[in-house]
This record gives structure tokens, C-alpha cells and sequence, in this order.
């Protein structure tokens, strides 16, 4: 049996805004969904626990029903994809799709759902939102639906927000814009956010923490600041350091991170990074590391930290 995630525990404060980075395939998206139990088939959650709530009001969502599961998704917790045009009906005008979100989940009657769509749709910095709330889905832009996606999600006032990818398959520009609604919208409400993306400048101007993962396992978490000045995994160093830098002598190299991310089903024994890594030794290749801390609130999977290493190296 292939396991795409292992071992993975993360929390999420209230109001907090947490990030999960690593390249394609490293298991964030499988995480994300496993929050919702929407993993697809074949795939299955077969351990642990996932807890949802504070104090003695917590519920494992992996023991729920599927009446709970009902209520909880779109309701307590909502989600937002990739690709926001797989998530709407393109028979369906936008408002319509809003109103029905609530309506699903009865938190606000028919009359106070209808009162709503638009001010949601204003609140998500939608033009014209009277106007817009009676077009398609296929009259938005790009960016568009995905601040449709975000009122639609927010529409219930959830208590988190799970982002997966939210603007990766957008410009730049619009990237920039969703990120800054994100972050408006958090201070608005005060909804928790899980973002996942492969991007460390979008994690950098938005999140607080930061979980690095590699082939299903986290490798590194702790305050995003801190990290990134001070990476103790090889790989977030590595990937930190290939990233181009305004601030740096034009001189610099980027560091590429040498091979392919392993195959969940034929992993490498010891640390799974180990045959990427430019400073493995021995003990790499023979036992896996945990992930113990390395610093005041940052932990790390790695037997030779990089205050170790580059120390090493002179």
C-alpha cells in the first residue's frame, strides 16, 4: 500500500493564516482534501485523527456521518480548488450559485440568503455586483471566479478556509489581487485560512506559519519569518535559494534541486530526501529522521540541520 501522505500533524489557530508548501506531488493537495474526507477513490484515510473545534467542542471528522460530513463542508469549513471553473455550473447564473451555497446549508433563511449574494459578491471586490450576479460563469474572468469561489466559500462564514492552489493558473497581477483579498478578508472575519500552494513568495506576504512537505511527510514547519531567514531542512534551503532575488549581486546563482521527487510506492529507505540532498551522509540513507525542533518554535526532519552543515562546510 502507497502512502501519499504520512505522518503529517499540523494545527491551525483561530484567525490564523497557515501555508503548505513543496513541489508538485509532495501530498499537499491529498492533505488538503483529507481535511474534508474528499480524498477519491482508490485513496482512503486508514489512521489518525483529524479534529475540528476548540476545547471540549472538538470532532474527530474522521468519525463522522455523512449527514455530519454534509453540514460540516461548505458550513464550519469550506474549500476552494484550482480551477474554480470545475466547482460552478455553467448553466447556472453566478447569484443563483451563491444564494444556493447558503441555501444548502440553511444558515440564513431564503429571503436572507437572496439579500446576501450581492453583498458577498461587493465584499470579494466584484464590480458591478447587481449587475454580475446575473451573468454565467463563463463572463468571468479567470480572476473573477475565483473571487467567486472565495463568496461562495466565505457565504456560510466558515471557520476556516482551505485554499488549495487559489492562484496558481492566474498572472501575476491577479495573483496579487487575490492575495491581498485573502488577507482582507482574514482580518474581516477572522476565518482561519490553510492556503497550499508551491509558491514561498505568495506564503511569505500572507502566512504566519509555514509546513514544508516532501513525498507525503512534512519536513519543516515553524513562523514563516524565521524560516525563511533561517531554513534548517535542506530542501527548504534548497528551495529558497531558487528563488532569483532582487536584493542580491547580480553574480548569484540559483541552486537547482537536482532528480525527481520519489515515487510513493518505491520511496528511498532513510530520509526520502536523502538522494536529492547535497549534504547527506551515511546515516541518511539508513535511518529516517524525526521531526524534532531545531529552534525556538521550528522543527525540522533532518539529522544534519543547516546550522550543522554550512557550520561544517566552513
Amino acid at each position: 500500500m502507497a502512502k501519499a501522505v504520512d505522518d503529517v500533524s499540523f494545527h491551525v489557530d483561530p484567525g490564523e493564516i497557515v501555508g503548505i508548501v513543496g513541489e508538485s506531488g509532495s501530498g499537499k493537495s491529498v492533505t488538503a482534501l483529507s481535511l474534508l474526507r474528499l480524498v477519491p477513490h482508490p485513496g482512503r484515510i486508514v489512521g489518525g485523527s483529524i479534529l475540528f473545534g476548540l476545547g471540549g467542542q472538538r470532532r474527530d471528522i474522521t468519525q463522522m456521518t455523512e449527514d455530519e460530513l454534509r453540514d460540516l463542508r461548505g458550513g464550519d469549513v469550506a474549500m476552494i480548488f484550482q480551477d474554480p471553473m470545475k466547482s460552478l455550473n455553467p448553466v447556472l447564473r453566478v447569484g443563483y450559485q451563491v444564494r444556493e451555497a447558503m441555501a444548502v446549508h440553511r444558515r440564513f433563511p431564503g429571503r436572507q440568503a437572496e439579500s446576501r449574494v450581492v453583498p458577498m459578491l461587493r465584499k470579494v471586490r466584484i464590480a458591478e455586483a447587481k449587475e454580475r450576479a446575473e451573468d454565467f460563469p463563463h463572463q468571468f474572468s479567470g480572476g473573477m471566479r475565483q473571487r467567486l469561489m472565495l463568496a461562495m466559500g466565505l457565504s456560510n462564514e466558515p471557520s476556516l478556509l482551505v485554499a488549495d492552489e487559489p492562484t496558481s493558473s492566474l498572472d501575476v497581477t491577479v495573483q496579487a489581487q487575490i492575495i491581498e483579498l485573502l488577507r482582507d478578508l482574514n482580518r474581516e472575519l477572522g476565518t482561519a485560512i490553510v492556503l497550499i500552494t508551491h509558491n514561498l513568495a505568495v506564503v511569505a506576504s500572507l502566512c504566519a506559519r509555514v509546513i514544508v512537505m516532501y513525498a507525503g511527510r512534512i519536513v519543516e514547519q515553524g513562523p514563516t519569518r524565521q524560516i525563511l531567514k533561517a531554513p534548517q531542512h535542506p530542501y527548504t534551503w534548497s528551495l529558497l535559494r531558487a528563488i532569483p532575488r532582487l536584493d542580491g549581486p547580480r553574480s548569484a546563482q540559483l541552486t537547482s534541486i537536482g532528480g525527481l521527487l520519489p515515487d510513493a510506492d518505491d520511496l528511498p529507505t532513510g530520509c526520502k530526501f536523502h538522494p536529492r540532498c547535497r549534504f547527506r551522509f551515511d546515516r541518511c540513507q539508513q535511518e529516517e529522521p524525526p521531526l524534532e525542533y531545531v529552534a525556538d518554535a521550528q522543527q525540522a526532519r533532518c539529522w544534519l540541520p543547516m546550522h550543522v552543515a554550512l557550520g561544517e562546510q566552513g
